[in-house]
């Protein structure tokens, strides 16, 4: 169990590492071979990344999302989502789209920064927003988009030694991807190396 200093400690460490300076990511990082079209349309979005602070120690909140989505079902994210015109920036939409996934409010997270943006398959220009959670909250899934709302140990996904690179079948093409296994969750590509990406920068 972490004592109160060494979970701010933590939290310092991750506020630094959002501070540093570094490029965005995207699905393709590990497949040099793919030649993106310079003048392809990418839809802006947000994730939230959000630290709760556990007895255990800090943990960081994911969701398992639907297998009756379009995008990416089954598989597991962030809470969050595109850009509505409703919204005032990539920060405003991950937290808008945390509260109607999992029932997260607003108010009840302090945010400590975003990483640069990570391109997906999908067209998607994602910007993973870090927050703490600093009121309890009961996790609600939004039914028919989320499957299931559990955490992970956020010493587990900074340690750059606990991701795997593995690789299947694409369009034809061998792709390969971060992976960062825990338990019976397997989380790989596009959360994964987002993830990877924050872990990188606490080294």
């Amino acid at each position: 169990m972490r004592t109160k200093t060494q979970v701010h400690e933590l939290i310092q460490q991750v506020k630094e590492a959002l501070g540093r300076a570094g490029e965005g990511s995207s699905d393709f990082d590990l497949n040099p071979d793919v030649k993106l079209p310079p003048n392809r349309k990418l839809r802006p979005a947000g994730v939230l990344m959000p630290i709760v602070l556990a007895e255990s120690g800090p943990r960081l909140i994911l969701t398992k999302r639907s297998s009756a989505l379009k995008h990416h079902p089954g598989q597991i994210a962030f809470p969050g989502g595109k850009v509505e015109d409703s919204d005032s920036g990539v920060i405003a939409a991950a937290l808008r789209e945390a509260d109607e996934e999992i029932g997260l409010p607003p108010r009840s997270v302090r945010v400590l920064g975003d990483l640069a943006p990570h391109e997906t398959v999908t067209s998607f220009l994602v910007t993973p927003v870090v927050a703490l959670v600093e009121q309890p909250f009961q996790p609600v899934p939004e039914p028919g988009e989320v499957a299931e709302v559990f955490s992970v140990p956020l010493d587990h996904v900074l340690n750059t030694k606990n991701f795997v690179i593995q690789g299947r079948r694409w369009r034809g093409q061998r792709r390969y991807y971060y992976t960062i296994p825990y338990g019976p969750y397997y989380i790989w590509g596009a959360s994964a190396r987002m993830l990877h990406a924050l872990a990188s920068r606490m080294v």
